[in-house]
């Protein structure tokens, strides 16, 4: 943007000289001023261009963006005016859909830092969908290590809102799969450690909606949908013992990329754990 600054000078005139009226209708006196000679127009002597910056924008990284919910928190960043950017072990997302060809794809592994300090340049806000099943070790590593990763990475380099897809404890569910849920936990704590103000984590149970595999389209909402009518009506069911944690209701993939975009960009949305009755209630309110 160019600004324009001329420097204006007025050529001298005679100085006013001051003399009061009198005013016999009201019996007061007003002061005024008179001039023998009238200024003469502005003239323009020079001119000078300043470089003003462009106002910020906002800048979303999200990592694992070519997943099946990291793709729909693209497009919803993108739906709402946002600077997207990802990064993901595949790079470009396979998806053939107009919103793919609006993301800065960046290719990488989270567990090497440098890669992923190059990919934070400019960026204002994070969202992790990073996540995966395996051996209790990789699930570690993937769930906790390359999120821990992108934490620090993130702190250090003054990103200002931090969003975390964990997951929701299903109870039994935790000692099967022990690796994942130690990894989630451990990156949780390092997110709320460096984001005190602007660390959120969202745990969802089962998401749902529709998933594409190479060319076929997988619609999870035919039996998600629902399963969440009738469990969002079973919440006092959710605080049983042991059993609790299976009606945790599923949720629709679309209601959790609402709420994470929000989450990141929306300076008074609260820090701290939203549960899937948090993001259910969040995904119905209206954005700022």
């Amino acid at each position: 943007m160019r600004t324009i600054v001329s420097r204006l000078i007025r050529h001298k005139s005679s100085v006013p000289q001051t003399r009061f009226v009198s005013a016999s209708s009201t019996g007061g006196r007003y002061l005024t001023t008179d001039s023998n000679k009238i200024d003469e127009p502005f003239n323009v002597e020079e001119a000078e261009t300043v470089h003003v910056p462009p106002p910020p924008t906002e800048k979303l990284l999200v990592l694992g963006g070519n997943g099946f919910v990291g793709s729909h928190v693209c497009k919803e960043a993108l739906d709402r005016g946002l600077s997207v950017s990802s990064l993901s072990r595949s790079g470009r997302s396979s998806l053939q859909e107009p919103w793919a060809s609006r993301v800065t794809w960046h290719q990488g592994n989270l567990l090497s830092s440098d890669l992923l300090k190059d990919a934070l340049d400019g960026v204002t806000s994070v969202i992790s969908c990073v996540g995966g099943f395996g051996s209790n070790s990789y699930m570690y590593k993937i769930n906790g290590t390359a999120n821990i990763n992108a934490i620090r990475a993130a702190s250090e380099k003054g990103v200002k809102r931090f969003v975390y897809i964990s997951a929701a404890d299903f109870g039994l569910a935790k000692y099967l799969l022990s690796g994942y849920y130690e990894g989630k936990r451990a990156a949780e704590t390092e997110l709320l450690t460096r984001f005190a103000y602007g660390g959120i984590i969202l745990r969802p149970g089962f998401i749902y909606g529709t998933r594409s595999v190479g060319n076929m389209k997988i619609p999870l909402g035919v039996f998600g949908s629902p399963m969440e009518m009738v469990l969002q009506q079973a919440k006092p069911l959710n605080q049983l013992p042991l059993v609790g944690p299976l009606f945790t209701p599923p949720v629709n993939v679309e209601s959790v990329a609402k709420v994470a975009v929000r989450a990141a960009t929306d300076p008074v949305f609260p820090p701290g754990i939203v549960d899937v009755h948090g993001i259910q209630r969040y995904s119905q309110q209206k954005s700022r």
